[in-house]
């Protein structure tokens, strides 16, 4: 079963340094049909204008994803983290007992486009910890690329979830798949492009929600799609 999230429903939120597509329930946006899937509890899709950001907040108890399309983001966290991500650089930090931090755009004049990604911890109360690798274009050319995973896998970052995080950079006519044990779902993301998923079309902005398949098949449809698959308990 696959149950399609188009971009142009998800959750608007317009603050004029922050644009933002919510695919879940998140901030002034709510919609209880749309609150989650499994583990996966919300993915944005945020553009943050020149020289703006999210001020120093705070979070409890999440695993939070950073994933950099365009654009840098300049991240400090109250364990002393201080570090800049850049497109191809996935961040990910426990929130645990709790942590405070901060995103900004350093430039001056060009936007960052970013998906934030939150998932719901396998408990409570870890310690707060902080992660940022790089993933080079060419190990999600035309492949499914491990970025995060509940046992750091194939230099993946880790995270406290049964829960693994692929990218892939598709061009036109090529194709990756997943294969889902029992019991497991997906999720589809794509970050831009477009991508046949079976004998649906997903364009730019697009999510999808796959249960009782036992295989996650994807088609490039423009000259360069990319997309993040979320294999989920």
């Amino acid at each position: 079963m696959i149950v399609l999230r188009p971009s142009e429903e998800r959750g608007p939120a317009d603050f004029g340094w922050l644009k933002a597509r919510h695919s879940f329930s998140f901030g002034n946006y709510y919609d209880p049909r749309h609150m989650g899937f499994r583990a996966l509890r919300v993915i944005n899709e945020d553009r943050v204008a020149a020289g703006a950001g999210f001020p120093t907040h705070g979070h409890r108890d999440m695993e939070i994803v950073t994933y950099l399309l365009d654009g840098e983001l300049e991240h400090k966290d109250s364990m002393g983290n201080g570090e800049v991500i850049r497109p191809g650089e996935v961040q990910a930090m426990t929130a645990g007992t709790g942590v405070l931090h901060s995103e900004f755009n350093p430039s001056e004049s060009n936007p960052t486009h970013l998906l934030q990604i939150w998932l719901l911890p396998d408990r409570q109360g870890h310690t707060p910890r902080y992660d940022q690798k790089q993933f080079p274009r060419a190990e999600k050319l035309n492949r499914l690329r491990l970025i995060v995973s509940p046992d750091g896998a194939d230099g993946s970052i880790f995270i406290h979830q049964d829960a693994r995080l692929y990218a892939t950079v598709l061009e036109a006519e090529k194709s990756v798949a997943l294969d889902l044990a029992p019991k497991r779902h997906a999720w589809i993301q794509v970050a831009r492009g477009e991508v046949a998923l079976g004998e649906l079309a997903l364009r730019q902005g697009d999510g999808a929600a796959v249960s009782e398949e036992t295989r996650v098949a994807l088609k490039g449809l423009a000259p360069e799609s990319e997309v993040l698959v979320f294999d989920l308990n």
